[in-house]
């Protein structure tokens, strides 16, 4: 998994040869992974300095209640919002901690005030937005 987490793109070949399988055997582990959900997908790590300018906004989120209503009515809107890319319940003065991606303010604004604000059991939202990432990605 580690040398996926690397490089999701490297041939069965290559990973084989990284870890000492024999190729059947590694395609077979690689997509029993697959079937149980241990690998969910592959994913492209997009340089946003060479693409259009997108803000990304760190929202914290506290609801009225922690009961697990509340939380699987806020989990299950949170999902719908396709400008959330991530999503973390949490411990601490927030319930939850959410990575969204903007084009801009006004785009973040429209977030805000039609998504963010209208999902269920939020009292609370605080907005942060990054100025650059320091380390992004998978390390090891």
């Amino acid at each position: 998994m580690r040398q996926l987490q690397h490089d999701g793109r490297m041939s069965n070949a290559e990973l084989a040869q990284k870890v000492g399988l024999s190729p059947s055997a590694c395609l077979r582990r690689v997509k029993l992974l697959e079937q149980k959900g241990v690998i969910q997908g592959y994913r492209a790590i997009i340089d946003r300095n060479a693409t259009l300018s997108m803000a990304t906004v760190i929202v914290q989120i506290t609801l009225e209640r922690q009961t697990e209503d509340c939380l699987r009515r806020f989990e299950s809107r949170v999902k719908e919002c396709a400008d959330v890319k991530e999503c973390y319940l949490m411990t601490g003065d927030a319930d939850y901690l959410l990575r969204v991606e903007a084009q801009d303010m006004s785009d973040y604004e429209r977030i805000h005030k039609e998504e963010l604000s209208r999902m269920p059991g939020v009292v609370r939202i605080q907005s942060n937005f990054a100025i650059r990432p320091v380390v992004q990605g998978w390390k090891g």
